[in-house]
């Protein structure tokens, strides 16, 4: 084990006296619950109107933290495909994005340590890091010269924890340098990858296996419901981190488990051919892109989440409006989501879309590119 990670050992030490916590496959049926083989009446469900399942729909929600009876034997198989898809020792499923950022970033910086976040990660990040009592520092965007400058300055525990793809700019995080600066000055790496997996780099492994640095990752954070189409976050690391996460983790301590239905899905499509699917992806976003800086747009982005910058925050929802009216519907993001005077179209690129329906879009962005005067 690295020893970066030992702090995490000693917590752990401490929990083991008396107040340990660990996960024990169960499978709810009704009024019952089956643990080791073992069929048991169930007086550990919240399902108070015996709704949890039917005939019709006849699957079950577990109704229950996974700590108590949630956990359905299907998370173990998840978790065991999520933990091989990073590369990493183990993995945790939490029922959204969102909490799983709130549930891993929430418990590893202390109050001695110091938390590095980039200015513009997502607010699941931001509300993450405001849970932990460790001193928090903002570096500008993508800047390695402030990223470095703010490291040095600070003997404590730091953590620096930024996006693979950041989702208003659709450009990658320079995670080659940032893992360099992270071994030179002992500092443990936390990655959300929501916008990267399962769409960038071999195998869809994430945006850090793009950039050839996947082993440098200590700690990634991902959603199920972005690229994989499904439900749910996660989180994969080395086992003493999510050992942590179980035992010491409010958002999954204290949560109702994911339906073990929707933990399903996530396993039919982590199976799926999503190869051939990522590659329309790829070849949607050239297109998107090009046809995009041909109408004479300047574009930045680098991956499947293309910005059109307007600025002005009317102009940007009038320009929305008229995409919508001439039947194109990408949203309009403007402050808080992002600052003021840097309001945007946001596009979205899918492998649904057809060579004809992007030819059909680039023309009306054309369009309406002429009328607001942003081409």
């Amino acid at each position: 084990m690295k020893p970066k990670f030992n702090f995490i050992n000693a917590r752990l030490g401490r929990i083991r006296s008396n107040l340990y916590r660990s996960l024990h496959d169960a499978r709810v049926l009704g009024p019952y619950v089956i643990i080791k083989r073992k069929k048991l009446v169930n007086l550990s469900s919240n399902d108070y109107l015996g709704l949890g399942y039917t005939k019709i729909f006849p699957m079950q929600t577990q109704s229950s933290s996974r700590l108590i009876s949630g956990n359905d034997n299907l998370f173990k198989k998840l978790e065991t495909r999520l933990a091989r898809h990073k590369r990493q020792e183990s993995a945790l499923v939490f029922p959204t994005g969102y909490m799983a950022n709130l549930g891993a970033i929430s418990i590893l910086p202390q109050k001695d340590d110091v938390i590095l976040s980039d200015e513009l990660n997502h607010a699941s990040i931001i509300d993450s890091c405001r849970l932990t009592h460790a001193r928090k520092a903002i570096y500008k965007h993508n800047n390695m010269q402030d990223l470095e400058k703010r490291l040095q300055k600070d003997r404590r525990r730091k953590f620096v924890v930024t996006e693979g793809i950041f989702s208003m700019n659709g450009d990658f995080s320079r995670l080659q340098e940032i893992t360099e600066l992270c071994k030179k000055h002992d500092a443990i790496l936390i990655l959300d990858d929501a916008h990267g997996d399962f769409v960038a780099g071999s195998d869809g492994r994430g945006s850090a296996e793009y950039l050839g640095v996947s082993k440098k990752i200590d700690v990634y954070i991902s959603s199920l419901s972005k690229g994989l189409g499904a439900f749910g976050g996660y989180v994969a690391s080395k086992k003493e981190v999510i050992d942590l996460a179980i035992n010491t983790s409010r958002p999954f301590i204290y949560t109702s488990a994911l339906p073990n239905f929707l933990v399903q899905v996530a396993l039919d499509k982590i199976s799926s051919n999503r190869e051939q699917k990522r590659v329309k992806l790829w070849k949607n976003t050239n297109m998107m892109r090009k046809g995009l800086e041909s109408c004479g747009y300047q574009i930045e982005s680098q991956s499947q989440i293309i910005p059109v910058i307007i600025g002005n925050e009317k102009k940007t929802l009038e320009f929305g409006r008229y995409l919508s009216s001439n039947g194109v519907f990408a949203q309009p993001i403007r402050y808080p989501t992002v600052q003021l005077g840097s309001a945007r179209i946001r596009i979205s690129v899918t492998s649904w879309l057809t060579d004809e329906s992007i030819a059909k879009s680039l023309d009306v962005f054309e369009r309406a590119g002429k009328k607001f005067g942003i081409i």
